[in-house]
């Protein structure tokens, strides 16, 4: 993301000395450098550190980058205390009022505190090191995550976590800048050790070599940084608003399609292709002729549509339909011979298309329970369980003759003459009939809506001229959404 790019370029600029301007007043970079020194002197002298190894002096091929003449090269063990002897205590010593954290309770990159809490509402396994307020606290394991942050207060923390600070009243948050930028970021991550839980070494921290100015430009630098981070960080929402927005985009735009499809905004009505009533008139004498010569069975009268059932306009020669009124009674038989069997797995439910169907041989594999619904081409199958995720497809020409049968999962849907079989499936697809079985989802593990209220669902039915105008017009449409 360009916010993100952004942010490592200031960073490497700071330290290089290209984001703020270089002042004579400041005196040197070296000016400090001693005054660290003397600091570290006295404070040995009065046995309050630890007098600490003596570091490798850098040489010119160790210096990755120019810098200004004020500044100059330090290695950040000669500079603060990372690495020196630090108090520790044991989780039986940690007062219940005591800050306690650990690794998952930082924001990787920012630092950012995520989760506060004290010695009384944590569980608390080994020592933990000690920090005080204003310490840097950097994330020796998984550095690559930047886990760095400055302590707001007093507490303890994970030995993950290193607790240091600086002499000379360094600016730590200059500091951790540096311990963001690319520049040490490249070098931690190259010199980590581990496979699983990556770490950098106390040798590398404390020979670390660090641009270092006057202590004025450091918070120049900081304040610098600070005021360009406040800005990155917005538009980093606001790349994340745009991503979510292009993400949800084609989703959003192929379900309004949908929408318009079944309200008849998509194509004309026209007077030749008569009218629905008409057709659904053609489809029950079709219904009653099949059930006479014993073809379909009989099937329980569905309720008629009342008022408050209807969720939309659609124009005057179209009608309100009950789903189980225009599709053919599901044939349930036992397989007894090998059969294309598909179930939920079979549905790529983005494409709502049929890719993973199964050959089973009748004599050598088992054949699941729910093989009991018999499918055929142009037949539409939809999921009862958890219909929100949309596992629903029509069936294409095989052409192997290979009898298909479907799990009972699903609701096979099997148009009568008269209803276009991809009008059908592009109104089980759509949002209203998706969701209007989700909300009448029933159980916990598997939350599923019932066949009968997928057949008692009122659904828009055209003229079939229509319907076919509809369909050619989401055949050209729908696809670009995909793109």
């Amino acid at each position: 993301m360009f916010a993100e790019q952004l942010k490592k370029s200031i960073l490497q600029a700071a330290i290089q000395g290209k984001l703020t301007d270089q002042r004579k007043e400041d005196g040197t970079a070296q000016d400090l450098y001693n005054q660290i020194q003397e600091e570290k002197q006295k404070l040995i002298k009065e046995k309050k550190i630890p007098k600490p190894k003596t570091l490798p002096e850098i040489t010119d091929d160790e210096i990755p980058f120019e810098i200004p003449e004020n500044w100059m090269w330090v290695k950040l063990g000669n500079v603060s205390d990372y690495g020196g002897t630090k108090l520790k205590v044991s989780p039986d010593d940690i007062d219940s009022s005591t800050w306690v954290l650990d690794m998952e309770d930082i924001e990787k990159e920012s630092g950012k505190i995520l989760l506060y809490k004290t010695g009384i509402h944590k569980s608390i396994k080994g020592d933990r090191a000690v920090f005080s307020k204003g310490d840097i606290l950097y994330s020796k394991l998984r550095p690559y995550l930047k886990k760095i942050l400055i302590a707001p207060e007093d507490g303890v923390c994970t030995t993950e976590l290193v607790p240091f600070s600086c002499y000379g009243g360094v600016n730590h948050q200059y500091i951790v800048s540096v311990l963001r930028s690319p520049y040490v970021t490249n070098i931690v991550n190259a010199a980590s050790y581990g496979v699983k839980m990556p770490r950098v070494g106390k040798d590398i921290m404390e020979n670390l070599i660090i641009p270092f100015p006057p202590l004025a430009e450091q918070k120049r630098i900081a304040d610098t940084i600070q005021k360009y981070l406040a800005e990155i960080e917005q538009l980093e929402k606001d790349e994340e608003a745009l991503a979510g927005l292009q993400k949800a985009f084609p989703g959003k735009m192929k379900a309004s399609i949908l929408q318009q499809a079944i309200q008849g905004k998509l194509t004309d009505q026209r007077k030749e292709d008569g009218s629905a009533q008409d057709l659904y008139n053609q489809i029950q004498e079709e219904k009653q002729k099949l059930i006479k010569a014993k073809k379909i069975k009989k099937e329980k009268p569905l309720p008629e549509i009342a008022a408050d059932e209807i969720p939309f306009e659609i124009p005057e020669n179209w009608m309100w339909v009950r789903l189980g009124k225009v599709v053919k009674p599901e044939v349930s038989k036992e397989p007894n011979e090998s059969f294309t069997y598909i179930d939920i797995a079979s549905i790529n439910n983005k494409l709502n298309t049929i890719q993973n169907a199964k050959y089973l041989n009748i004599e050598k594999d088992k054949i699941p329970s729910r093989a009991k619904t018999l499918a055929e081409p142009g037949d539409i199958v939809f999921s009862k369980v958890r219909p929100y995720l949309r596992n629903i497809a029509i069936i294409p020409e095989k052409g192997d003759g290979v009898p298909l049968i479907a799990s009972t999962g699903f609701v096979v849907l099997r148009a009568f003459t008269g209803i276009e079989c991809r009008y059908l499936f592009y109104v089980s697809i759509s949002s209203y009939l998706v969701n209007s079985m989700t909300q009448l989802m029933k159980g916990d593990n598997s939350p599923s809506c019932k066949k009968s209220d997928v057949l008692n669902c009122p659904i828009p039915l055209p003229p079939l001229a229509e319907q076919k105008r509809i369909v050619e017009k989401l055949d050209k449409l729908l696809p670009l959404c995909e793109a």
